[in-house]
């Protein structure tokens, strides 16, 4: 039922009827209505295309709707879309400063942009700058900051002019857990003050602590409400199994292959699993099979939006069949001696120092600037150390990095495809960069069409896809030559859990068929998937151990058992304070 909008309610910050938006034929939200009162944060959630990004781009008055109301803080934004800048702040999803400016120079162009007057402008930049903690980095050009403080000053931005409401596409994508949880208790001081801000958000987590979430799919809400209330429907229906010694991920497979399962992901040394019902008589007969036991646990939102979409990939992955077996190719492993990196005066890596043992997932962590990019290039080849060895299926890279890189798949926290080629023309460049031509090419090309399920998308440019079709690209370009080495820099950064799930089924097939893997995330759901993990900051390794290894030392009265998160947050603080005070 549609809600009636008047214009005059001063309680409500955002108001909308009937809201309709198509692009040709293609329908991006369908007749959707919701209220939203001042002070209170609303998450924007839901799969990739569902619509998050539209609504906010109307919301902000930059799209037109082709049916239904809109009021944003008192102005109808169909019939004053210019109004309603001065009204509602908007942080893009894509970093939408200028990169060549000054943190200074792009908040002198946003008070200019939102009519922030000259005799304003000291006391407006000193609250923001103090606010944002941006205050020593007023000459740096936004360009060269970290992704932390790239989302603060795009945060600043967006508040210019004091807007009565704050619309945020994701302003989490690609920064660490430090640099959101500061990003959080900004959000919750403006709140709190009465500022109605909308947080679009691939991270459930993070919508899981909002007051109230609107879950969109397929241009539609079927969720409007506490995410408590979502979450509830799930009591007694999760699980987790533990004690086993058998492979975790060979194991997850043949869980979520089981008919009363409809969810599971790897959490620690254990399996966190969803069920269809509350007849757990499966889940007792596989883990009695296993000598492991099982216990119920209380639901996440997360296990609530995958169960209400009811849209899984299972555990399998064709992916992983089609590659075959690697265990026979000699020296499968990466490996890094003190390997260090020198910009001037500047250390970016630091004596870095571990080795990956063929067929196991490694995650490299750490915040924003902490030097795992850096690494990661040296690793690939890309950049030449200061110092140190490195070396890829026993190859020096110092000597041979050509002939190491064809033995990797390697790809780019940023994504890295050409935009002026189509999907089809980007897979036949990757084919003949990696050596493949003729029919073997056409082989593999049509095999990571029908794997990624990229034929719709033939014919499209890269950028216009949604993303987790574009990062499906990015993945299919880098496997097209079969390498039996994989490097993964944040590959799921910003997709919603259905596409990152899609995407763990690939990696854990391929890390069983030997495939060698080493992957960045700032998404510390996903380092419970490694074999172990390696912590940098500073660009040292500070820590290097098993997930659930890493947790036990952020283990107090207050944590008693903590999140891979809460664990990331803890050690990373005790090593800044060490650090701070030269131990």
């Amino acid at each position: 039922m549609n809600v009636v909008v008047e214009q005059g309610d001063d309680r409500l910050a955002v108001q909308i009827s009937g809201l309709s938006k198509q692009f040709g034929g293609a329908v991006a939200l369908a007749d959707i209505s919701a209220t939203l009162p001042y002070g209170r944060l609303t998450g924007i959630v839901g799969p990739d295309g569902a619509g998050k990004t539209t609504l906010l781009r109307l919301l902000a008055g930059l799209l037109t709707p082709n049916a239904g109301q809109l009021v944003v803080a008192g102005v109808d934004v169909v019939r004053e879309p210019e109004a309603v800048h001065l009204q509602a702040g908007y942080m893009p999803q894509r970093f939408g400063l200028y990169e060549d400016l000054t943190v200074m120079e792009n908040l002198l162009l946003y008070a200019r942009l939102r009519a922030v007057s000259v005799a304003e402008q000291g006391a407006v930049f000193g609250r923001l700058l103090e606010f944002t903690r941006l205050g020593p980095f007023t000459d740096r050009l936004a360009g060269k900051l970290s992704g932390g403080m790239k989302q603060k000053l795009g945060l600043a931005c967006a508040l210019m002019g004091k807007p009565r409401v704050l619309l945020l596409d994701e302003p989490g994508v690609g920064v660490d857990p430090v640099s959101r949880q500061d990003l959080w208790h900004m959000v919750q001081v403006l709140t709190d003050d009465g500022m109605a801000v909308l947080w679009s958000t691939a991270y459930l987590d993070e919508a899981e602590r909002c007051a109230s979430v609107l879950l969109l799919d397929k241009g539609r809400i079927v969720f409007d409400g506490d995410p408590a209330t979502l979450t509830r429907r799930l009591e007694g229906r999760c699980v987790r199994v533990s004690g086993f010694v058998e492979d975790k991920r060979a194991l997850l497979t043949r869980a979520l292959d089981l008919s009363s399962v409809s969810d599971g992901v790897i959490q620690g040394e254990g399996l966190r699993l969803v069920v269809r019902g509350k007849d757990f008589s499966e889940i007792k007969s596989f883990s009695d099979g296993l000598n492991a036991k099982y216990e119920q646990i209380p639901p996440r939102f997360e296990d609530a939006f995958i169960d209400l979409l009811g849209r899984t990939s299972g555990g399998h992955s064709v992916l992983a069949d089609r590659f075959g077996k690697v265990s026979d190719r000699q020296g499968g492993t990466v490996s890094c001696a003190d390997l260090t990196c020198r910009f001037g005066e500047f250390v970016a890596t630091d004596h870095v120092s571990f080795q990956i043992r063929q067929g196991e997932i490694f995650g490299l962590l750490g915040p924003n600037g902490a030097g795992k990019s850096t690494t990661f290039r040296m690793l690939c080849g890309l950049l030449k150390p200061t110092s140190g060895e490195a070396r890829v299926m026993g190859i020096d890279l110092r000597h041979a990095s050509g002939a190491a890189k064809r033995q990797l798949g390697y790809m780019a926290q940023k994504f890295s495809l050409y935009g002026l080629l189509s999907v089809q023309q980007n897979l036949a460049f990757f084919a003949g960069a990696y050596g493949l031509d003729g029919a073997e090419a056409r082989s593999r090309i049509e095999e990571m069409v029908d794997i990624f399920e990229l034929r719709p998308f033939l014919s499209a440019e890269p950028e216009r896809l949604p993303l987790g079709t574009r990062q499906r690209l990015a993945l299919a370009c880098s496997l097209m030559h079969r390498p039996p080495v994989l490097f993964l820099d944040e590959p799921t950064s910003g997709v919603d859990p259905l596409t990152r799930r899609e995407f763990w089924t690939h990696i854990n097939g391929l890390a069983r068929q030997g495939v060698t893997v080493l992957v960045t995330t700032h998404f510390m759901e996903e380092a419970e998937y490694c074999d172990r993990v390696a912590l940098i900051l500073q660009g040292k390794v500070i820590a290097l151990d098993q997930p659930d290894v890493l947790k036990q030392q952020a283990v107090s009265a207050e944590q008693p058992d903590p999140t891979m998160e809460e664990a990331f947050i803890y050690l990373i603080g005790a090593a800044r304070e060490k650090m701070e005070v030269g131990v």
